[in-house]
């Protein structure tokens, strides 16, 4: 892929995320302002690896870093007016300190365009691509366990403009079980069952899988009701099977019962970019809210109760430690510290809390 082709996957990516943006949702200054320390140059890498574009960042039970990247060396092969493109998106593993440890996955054929990473209680690690529309399993030991959706065979060279919540034209549409059309993220119950946002594309739902990957049942369309979405950005499950789901466009989170029954909405949390919930008694949400396309004129993230009420907000907008550029994932698997993934400003904070 050529600069300016992997520029304009980046611009589609980021216009599409904050498609819809005006309203932020009912945000107010009343909001508490929560007191951190942050670790902005966390990660050491060899001299001849760079990280880029952060879409995800997770951590396993032993503390170790996965980061899903959008850098490395991406190419085309042009034929007519189809472009094929492959690479521009990378796996590192770090130890619990940043320090480099491998890259897991190279040359992957579902390595595209970056766009959410996370580790599941079994310490798999799962990428999801926005530009090959699948979402890969690694096991423990770096192996290929599990692929979801299925390739787009073509990417246009010049795709239509996307709309609110939407991706443009893409040839990954998607159908029950089979594909994905720019999907987000990923997310399981006790049962061990994928639940995939499917996403930032022309599909506007919520696709349930079985832990062997077989299809069982999608929610969701697109609109502004309860049900529909305006984009699909990020999900989380909680211990009773509850889903959450960052309706982006719409500003809002909705939840929803295991098999997809409307239960609740609420806002306040501006536009939710990036989502994750505790693990602890009484889990917490932390969602990354940027108003802008690049993330530098507005931005926070809010800890967010599971009823939805705000316990407080952090951070601000820019380049600076203990700010934030397109925070576009976020892991918190510890109460006490949370990684950031940054989009704009290429890294990985360690949030820790006072």
């Amino acid at each position: 892929m050529t600069g300016p082709m992997r520029q304009v996957v980046t611009a589609i990516a980021i216009a599409t995320i904050l498609a819809g943006g005006g309203a932020l949702g009912g945000q107010t200054s009343s909001v508490p302002e929560l007191a951190f320390d942050a670790n902005a140059d966390l990660l050491r890498t060899p001299a001849s690896i760079y990280v880029g574009e952060v879409a995800g960042v997770g951590t396993n039970s032993k503390g170790e870093i996965f980061v899903y990247t959008r850098t490395g060396h991406p190419y085309a092969t042009i034929g007519d007016n189809r472009t094929f493109s492959r690479g521009g998106s990378r796996l590192f593993q770090f130890d619990a300190a940043g320090r480099f440890v491998r890259e897991l996955g190279q040359d992957v054929y579902g390595f595209n365009a970056a766009i959410g990473l996370r580790v599941d209680a079994q310490d798999n690690v799962w990428t999801i691509d926005a530009a090959a529309n699948q979402i890969v399993k690694f096991d423990p030991e770096g192996r290929i366990a599990l692929v979801l959706g299925r390739k787009p065979e073509a990417i246009g060279v010049r795709p239509a403009p996307p709309g609110p919540g939407r991706g443009g034209t893409s040839t990954g549409a998607g159908t029950p079980g089979s594909s994905f059309s720019r999907p987000t993220d990923v997310a399981w119950d006790r049962e061990g069952n994928i639940y995939v946002a499917d996403g930032i594309g022309n599909n506007n739902r919520i696709a349930k899988f079985d832990k062997q990957g077989r299809f069982l049942a999608q929610w969701g369309s697109t609109g502004s009701g309860p049900g529909q979405f305006n984009g699909v950005k990020a999900i989380a499950v909680d211990a009773q099977g509850h889903v959450y789901a960052a309706d982006v466009g719409n500003h809002r989170i909705q939840v929803f019962d295991a098999s997809g029954r409307f239960l609740r909405e609420f806002g306040g949390i501006g536009t939710p970019l990036a989502m994750c919930m505790t693990r602890g008694a009484a889990p917490f949400l932390y969602v990354s809210h940027a108003g802008d396309d690049v993330g530098m004129e507005d931005a926070t993230i809010y800890k967010v109760r599971l009823d939805g009420t705000i316990a407080g907000r952090f951070g601000a907008a820019g380049k600076r430690p203990k700010e934030f550029g397109l925070a576009n994932s976020i892991d918190c698997r510890k109460d006490t510290e949370i990684l950031v993934g940054e989009m704009t400003n290429w890294r990985v904070q360690r949030i820790t809390f006072r």
